[in-house]
C-alpha cells in the first residue's frame, strides 16, 4: 500500500535532486518545498531544466539521486533501499499531480468531457454518471459550458488548454503541474487560459507554474525560483526577484525576456 502522508511540513519537498540524460546533467541537486496554497512560479532558460523538474515531481522522469515527496511519501521509489515503485502505485500517487502541458495532451477521438471523464473512471474508479457530473462541473468552472460534446479539432488552443486544465482539476490532485501552459497559444487566447489559473490560485490550489509570462508569476506567485545550470539559483518574493537584482545571470535573463518582449 502506497503510506498516507502527513499534513504536517511542506506539500512536496525536493531535495538534491539530480537527472541526466545521454550523460548530461539536467538536474544538479536542486533543493525545493512547496507548501499547501502555494503558487511556486519557476523561471529561466531554455535547458535550465524547469520541465525536467516537474516531470520529475510526477515521475514522467524517472530522477537519478535525491528525493522528491509528496504530502510525506517518496513520489519514486518505496522507501526501503530505494526500490522503484509499481506502476498501479505510480498511478495513484500521479493522480495526486496534476499537469497540464504545453501542447494540450487531448485524446483527439473523445470529446471535452470524455478527455475529463477518463482518468477519473479510471484512476479514480468513478461510474460514468458521476464522471460525467465532475466533468461537466469543471467544463463549465473553466468556461466551456456549451462544449461538453465537441471533440478536440472543433475547438480553439485556448479551449483545449482550459479543458487540459479541467481534466487535471478534476482529478482533485494534491498539487497542479502547470508547464509552459501557454506557450503553444496565439496571444490573444493567453488571457482565457491565465484568467482560469489565477481563478484557482485564489481558491487555494498548490500550483508549480513554468513560465515565460513575467507579468503572470510577479502577480500570480507568491514565491519565484530561477532556475540555472539545473539548479534553484535564486528564491525570493515576486518583488525580491524581479526588483533591483544583484544575481548576474538572473539579471541578464530578465534583461534578454524584456528584449524579446515576452
Amino acid at each position: 500500500m502506497t503510506p498516507s502522508g502527513s499534513s504536517a511540513g511542506p506539500l512536496v519537498r525536493v531535495s538534491g535532486l539530480t537527472k541526466s540524460f545521454g550523460g548530461r546533467p539536467v538536474l544538479n541537486g536542486v533543493d525545493l518545498d512547496v507548501h499547501r496554497g502555494e503558487v511556486l512560479g519557476v523561471i529561466g532558460a531554455s535547458g535550465s531544466g524547469k520541465t525536467t523538474l516537474l516531470r520529475c515531481i510526477n515521475l514522467l522522469e524517472r530522477y537519478d539521486g535525491g528525493s522528491v515527496q509528496l504530502d510525506g511519501v517518496e513520489v519514486g521509489y518505496r522507501n526501503d533501499n530505494r526500490r522503484p515503485r509499481g506502476e498501479r502505485e505510480l498511478a495513484r500517487i500521479r493522480a495526486d499531480t496534476g499537469m497540464v502541458f504545453q501542447l494540450f495532451n487531448l485524446f483527439p477521438h473523445l470529446t471535452a468531457a470524455e478527455n475529463v471523464m477518463l482518468g477519473l473512471r479510471k484512476v479514480r474508479g468513478m461510474s460514468k454518471r458521476e464522471a460525467r457530473g465532475v466533468a461537466e462541473h469543471w467544463l463549465a468552472r473553466v468556461g466551456l459550458g456549451d462544449k461538453f460534446d465537441s471533440l478536440p479539432y472543433e475547438l480553439s488552443g485556448g479551449q483545449q488548454q482550459r479543458v487540459g486544465i479541467a481534466r487535471a482539476v478534476a482529478m482533485a490532485p494534491k498539487v497542479l503541474l502547470l508547464d509552459e501552459i501557454t506557450s503553444a497559444l496565439d496571444p490573444e487566447l493567453v488571457g482565457e487560459v491565465l484568467t482560469v489559473v489565477h481563478q484557482l490560485a485564489r481558491e487555494g490550489m498548490t500550483m508549480i507554474l513554468v513560465t515565460h509570462e513575467m507579468s503572470f508569476a510577479r502577480d500570480v506567485a507568491r514565491r519565484v525560483v530561477f532556475m540555472d545550470g539545473g539548479r534553484v539559483a535564486v528564491e525570493g518574493t515576486p518583488g525580491d526577484v524581479f526588483g533591483a537584482q544583484p544575481h548576474e545571470r538572473l539579471r541578464a535573463f530578465l534583461a534578454r525576456i524584456e528584449l524579446k518582449g515576452v
